[in-house]
Order: C-alpha cells, then sequence, then structure tokens
C-alpha cells in the first residue's frame, strides 16, 4: 500500500517507502521513489535523501547532493552543508564557509559547533565579540536589529567559552545580561548545573524572580538522588509570585513522581483555591491528580463547585469532565452533557467527545462523531479507522484533497510539496 502510494505523489509516503526499502538493503531503489522530488529542487526532499546516504555510510554523496543546493544559493543549504562537514572530518573547511555569515542568527549558532569540532573556539569567540556593541543597545523596534543580535552573540559567546573550559568568563557574560534578556536567566542556571556549581546555583535560585534558576537547582538535586532538597527548593520558591503556578506544577509533577500524589493534590488545590488561581490547564492538572490517585468522583465534585461559583462553565474547563466522568462508568452521561454545551457542536469539542469515546473502547461512535467534522480532524478520523481494521477508507479520507492556497509569489524557492 504504502509503496503504491509513494509512486503517486504522496511525499510522505515516498519518504516512509524510501526508508523502509533502505533498511532492506535495496537503497539504489529507494533513492529512485525520492528521484520525481528530487528533481524538482524541492529542499525538504534533498534534506531527506541526504539524511538517508548520511545513515547508509554514504556521507560523501549526501555532501555533494547538499552542495548543490547550496552552489544555487539555498538559503537553508549551507547550514546543512557545514554541518555535514563538520560531522564527517572536515570542521576546519565548514568552519572557514561560515566566517562570512556570522551576522546570520542561524549560520552563527551552526559555526560555534562547528568550532568546537574544528579547534577554532578562538576564533568564533573573535567574531562573536565583534558582534556586540560595547555600549548597551536597546531594539526600539522589530526592524531595528536583522540577523544576530546581542543577546544571542553574548550567548553563544557564553557557549564558547563554556567549551574552552572558562566557565567563569561564562558565568561573567551571561550575568551580564540578566536584566535585560530574560533567557540569560536559564542560560545561566543551566551552566551552573551543568557544573556542579550547586551552592552558587542555590544563591541565585534564591534571588531570581522568575523561578528559572529553582527549577534547574530542583531538577539537579532530583538527579543526585536528593528528593527532599529538591520540593524544599521548589517550596521556597512559591513564594515568588511572578512564578508561582509554574513552579507548583514542578512541585506537584515532582512529589507524584515519587509516590507522593496527595500531597501533590494539596499543592495544585491550594493554587487553584488562591484568587484568580483557577485557570484552566491549573483545574486540568489538578483533576489529572485526583484522577491519578483513583478520585474521580473528588475531582468532578470540584469542577461542579467551581460552576456552582462561577455560574457557567466555558468549554476549556466542561471537556475536563469528560476522561473524569469515563473513569465513574457515566459515558453516555458525558456525551449527553458535552451535547447540551453550548460550544458543545463545535470541531473542537468533538475532538475531546471522540478521545473519550476511543479510550472507552467505542472507537466506532467515536468515528460518527468526527464524521460531521471530517474536514477538520481527518487526521483524528483517519486514526480511528486503522484502529478498526479499515485502512481503506481511512486512505481514500487522507487523500482527499481540500481547495488549492493562492499561489505562491515567484521566487526560487519553495518549502511545499511539488506534487
Amino acid at each position: 500500500m504504502v509503496g503504491e502510494l509513494a509512486g503517486g505523489g504522496e511525499w510522505f509516503c515516498a519518504r516512509e517507502w524510501a526508508r523502509l526499502l533502505g533498511e532492506r538493503g535495496r537503497q539504489a531503489e529507494a533513492l529512485e521513489v525520492l528521484a520525481p522530488y528530487l528533481a524538482t529542487g524541492w529542499w525538504t526532499a534533498i534534506r531527506a535523501a541526504a539524511g538517508l546516504l548520511e545513515d547508509w555510510g554514504r556521507a560523501g554523496e549526501a555532501i555533494e547532493l547538499t552542495r548543490a543546493r547550496m552552489l544555487l544559493g539555498h538559503p537553508h543549504a549551507l547550514e546543512s552543508y557545514t554541518r555535514l562537514l563538520a560531522r564527517h572530518g572536515r570542521a576546519r573547511e565548514a568552519f572557514d564557509l561560515l566566517v562570512p555569515h556570522v551576522g546570520d542568527d542561524s549560520l552563527a549558532r551552526a559555526l560555534v559547533d562547528v568550532a568546537a569540532v574544528a579547534d577554532r573556539g578562538e576564533e568564533a569567540a573573535v567574531l562573536l565579540e565583534a558582534r556586540i556593541p560595547a555600549d548597551e543597545h536597546r531594539c526600539d523596534s522589530p526592524w531595528c536589529c536583522r540577523g544576530l543580535d546581542t543577546y544571542t552573540a553574548t550567548g553563544l559567546l557564553a557557549t564558547v567559552r563554556e567549551r574552552q573550559g572558562r566557565v567563569d568568563e561564562a558565568v561573567v557574560l551571561l550575568r551580564a545580561l540578566e536584566d535585560t534578556w530574560i533567557d540569560a536567566r536559564d542560560e545561566l542556571a543551566g551552566l551552573l548545573a551543568r557544573h556542579g556549581r550547586i551552592e552558587e546555583l542555590r544563591a541565585y535560585a534564591a534571588t531570581e524572580e522568575f523561578g528559572r534558576a529553582a527549577w534547574r537547582l530542583a531538577v539537579r538535586l532530583e538527579e543526585r538522588g536528593d528528593v527532599e532538597g529538591a520540593i524544599a527548593v521548589y517550596r521556597q520558591a512559591l513564594d515568588m509570585t511572578a512564578a508561582r503556578g509554574h513552579i507548583a506544577l514542578h512541585l506537584a509533577r515532582l512529589l507524584a513522581r515519587h509516590g507522593r500524589g496527595e500531597e501533590a493534590i494539596e499543592v495544585m488545590r491550594a493554587l487553584a483555591d488562591a484568587p484568580g488561581g483557577a485557570e484552566d490547564w491549573i483545574v486540568d492538572t489538578l483533576c489529572t491528580l485526583y484522577a491519578d490517585q483513583g478520585r474521580p468522583q473528588d475531582a468532578l465534585a470540584y469542577l461542579d463547585d467551581l460552576k456552582a461559583r462561577r455560574g457557567t462553565e466555558e468549554w476549556e474547563l466542561s471537556r475536563i469532565r469528560l476522561p473524569l466522568m469515563a473513569a465513574c462508568d457515566r459515558v453516555d452521561e458525558a456525551v449527553e452533557q458535552a451535547r447540551a454545551h453550548p460550544d458543545g457542536g463545535t470541531p473542537y469539542a468533538a475532538a475531546h467527545v471522540a478521545r473519550m469515546l476511543a479510550d472507552a473502547g467505542r472507537t466506532e461512535e467515536a468515528v460518527a462523531v468526527l464524521e460531521q467534522h471530517a474536514p477538520t480532524h481527518r487526521h483524528d478520523l483517519a486514526g480511528y479507522l486503522i484502529d478498526l481494521g479499515r485502512i481503506d477508507d481511512a486512505v481514500a479520507l487522507l487523500q482527499q484533497r481540500g481547495p488549492r492556497p493562492p499561489e505562491p509569489s515567484p521566487g526560487t524557492w519553495h518549502d511545499t510539496p511539488p506534487f
């Protein structure tokens, strides 16, 4: 079936069939399957073919295939080409090719990675330092600094210094950015964690208001077997209001992982009961914890109380009821409640109802629900059809073509399938 579709212009089938042929030692046939796509110059096909060639131990051919696209100026080919070179003993050549393009964000990242392989970290550092202005500059519009911005250049320079073993310098670079670039906080915390500088990380976690350092510290402590220490870090960080929700979520998941589900419920319940705390994702997590502890009835009681207090229940909360009611053997009642909801007839709601029915072993009913919204949910519907053994119906559904999109503007490169 896949082989037949691969020859009929179905790209995903062609890609998978080529992979399977390659695994069976039929590499020439695999490349024949991809040949019509490669002939169009479609980058997605070229990248897939290069990946297969590399996997087959034919790196030279993969390099040449990618090089051809690079010479024609494809915007993504240079990065792929140079990373290929670096993986196969030609890192210094790759570095030289990337040097003129250090002002491009993605190519600068590639240059830093290639520099580590080519042992040219100091040259990369000099190039990056030249991209960092001596005086502080803040963009006043999205179009101010295109390409490699100051923050990214500094972060990449810190990466180079870390790889050179100059960790203190990397720390200084990231600390200089922590007040103006929020990602620097996570980068700094990660750097301290990777190098086992736990006391520095602990001190940073006590002051870093977004909880990035606390999360990194807790993860590191858990990895070292200090679960109680990780819990203590999260509990301390709960007082940081900017990060309260996410810290509570991390703490609850940590407790649940270590068999302390009731404590996890207490954490999320306190968060949900706080003023403005009953957001849908928080309530969803709380109800999931109840269900995991074999208490779906308590989760439903919480939802009932919340609905009574609010006087209404939006679909984002109503959908949480479905698996809980199913766990209480109330599937039919759940379907009726869903249909009665003002948003119960929408494609979005149908997906949740179908999932509940399928999970309850009522896949045919799930199919019936989604068939009313087939254009929107054809991939989910096809999956259920396959579960029922209706392979031909699933394939026919996936082959249905929607309205053709507007023709793209003329250009050298495109990212849509050629057939």
